[in-house]
């Protein structure tokens, strides 16, 4: 599934007849992996500050979070995980995955709790996809591994010929006139 699919088909999805204003999938660099059409412009170091506030909590919350140009109040968030923002009746949820960020902006009617559900589910799924791949990933590494363990003692193994034992065996005797 292309990431612009999780964009229009998950996070710009109904729920219970609202939908996000905006969303985008976002690279945990600042690179747009995939948006919604009226996605705001932002600027990297607002994508950097984002960051700051995923690796040390709070950090975000004495100047507020900007996106787009647009400030929001730091609500109270998951350290490390989300970050929710609010300005006026509407405002902001951002998860952050292993390699992005989703993000979910929303206005009435939708509520910040759907916002938070939207975002937080598809977010919540991708990290579990990505421990799966991890998981399967060091399978095939561990299999790899014993696969080659096996060939190297198939080849230090010595081949005896049958009904001979190794004490049995005697050297051809090369005599010299």
């Amino acid at each position: 599934m292309s990431w612009q699919t999780y964009v229009d088909d998950h996070l710009m999805c109904d729920m219970d007849g609202n939908r996000l204003t905006s969303s985008a999938i976002i690279g945990q660099d600042g690179t747009v992996w995939a948006q919604s059409e009226n996605f705001p412009q932002f600027k990297p170091e607002e994508i950097e500050a984002i960051m700051e506030d995923f690796n040390e909590p709070g950090k975000l919350a004495p100047t507020g979070l900007y996106l787009g140009g647009t400030k929001y109040m730091v609500i109270q968030g998951e350290p490390g995980a989300v970050i929710r923002g609010k300005k006026g009746p509407g405002g902001i949820t951002i998860k952050k995955t292993n390699q992005a960020l989703l993000i979910g902006i929303y206005d009435e009617p939708m509520t910040p709790g759907q916002c938070n559900m939207v975002v937080e589910r598809l977010g919540d799924y991708l990290i579990e996809q990505d421990g799966q791949q991890i998981t399967a990933s060091m399978e095939a590494v561990q299999n790899l591994t014993n696969n080659e363990r096996r060939i190297e003692q198939n080849q230090t193994t010595t081949i005896q010929e049958p009904g001979i034992s190794p004490t049995d065996r005697k050297e051809p005797v090369v005599s010299r006139r």
